[in-house]
């Protein structure tokens, strides 16, 4: 008998949902919002170049007209545009059901962010670690909201030093920094999960990653455009695990979901596991105490008390 596969076929109903989808005017992204945005979803594209964004949205209602889509502006490697992003999400919706942190950057040259710190874990943690903070209390007066964390097969590479994250005392490695970004989500999700286990008004957080995807991501990668050729999967491939992650009913609070085949590197979603690493319960703790003093952004101060006791 042949085993069932995930596919967009398993994708329920998502009328009467706000989503939004960070980092979608291409690539995984942007099948996301295609895919939610078809059954029903009003998605919110989260996107730092509005032109592009618009863009985006125009493509996908050729194939589905009725897509109910909104292109707003939030560049994750500025706080000042994640709090200004957040504020007018507060304002203008009274619900938000699933938050997709899909934006990401990879193996790009040194350079800091508005606010000093590494671009890449600046964009692909800091910034959706404020982003989260910021509409957590939206998340949490929706019923059934759920947060979805994208990290990387890559995060396995990594090994994290707290005490430089921002690479200020390192020779700079954009591999090695990328990785250690990627493990920062997944530390991040598991600590979450641990801090609001007892908490019914938390969203519900699930991970995916992508496998070996080609997107616009690599574009500092030069081997990887070779590597493509043989290795790599389509977007829309690339997108079913963020898909899985975010409408499958059954996934549990934690569960990580990635491709099923030739080490995770393509294949439709299944579930995966994190590394040893990610599940560091100390670093967990000691990288969320960082990203609250750094972002400025505090989650829920009755719960971080009861973890401080």
């Amino acid at each position: 008998m042949t085993k069932a596969v995930w596919t967009t076929a398993n994708i329920g109903d998502q009328s009467g949902k706000v989503v939004i989808v960070t980092g979608s005017n291409s690539g995984i992204g942007k099948e996301t919002v295609k895919e939610l945005a078809s059954r029903g979803a009003k998605v919110i594209m989260a996107v730092r170049n509005l032109e592009k964004g618009r863009q985006a949205m125009t493509d996908i209602k050729q194939s589905a007209p009725n897509a109910d889509i909104e292109v707003r502006q939030l560049d994750l490697s500025d706080l000042a545009s994640v709090r200004k992003f957040s504020a007018s999400i507060n304002n203008d919706y009274n619900q938000l059901d699933i938050l997709i942190n899909n934006a990401g950057i990879m193996m790009c040259p040194q350079v800091s962010t508005a606010d000093g710190f590494d671009i890449q874990v600046g964009t692909n943690h800091f910034g959706h670690f404020a982003l989260t903070g910021l509409l957590m209390p939206l998340l949490r007066k929706t019923a059934n909201s759920q947060l979805v964390v994208l990290s990387s097969i890559g995060h396995k590479l990594a090994k994290i030093n707290l005490d430089d994250i921002n690479w200020q005392h390192r020779k700079y490695d954009k591999s090695k920094a990328y990785y250690e970004s990627k493990l920062a989500n997944t530390l991040f999700a598991f600590e979450y999960v641990r801090r609001y286990a007892n908490d019914p008004q938390a969203p519900k957080l699930t991970l995916a990653h992508p496998g070996w995807t080609q997107t616009g991501l690599q574009q500092h990668v030069g081997f990887l455009t070779i590597l493509n050729k043989l290795f790599a999967q389509d977007a829309p491939a690339g997108a079913l695990p963020t898909l899985r992650a975010a409408t499958d009913h059954s996934a549990r609070n934690g569960d990580f979901f990635g491709p099923s085949k030739f080490f995770e590197l393509h294949g439709h979603p299944v579930h995966v596991q994190a590394s040893k690493d990610a599940h560091n319960q100390a670093d967990g703790q000691r990288l969320w105490q960082i990203s609250e003093s750094l972002t400025g952004v505090a989650f829920d101060a009755e719960v971080s008390q009861d973890i401080a006791s």
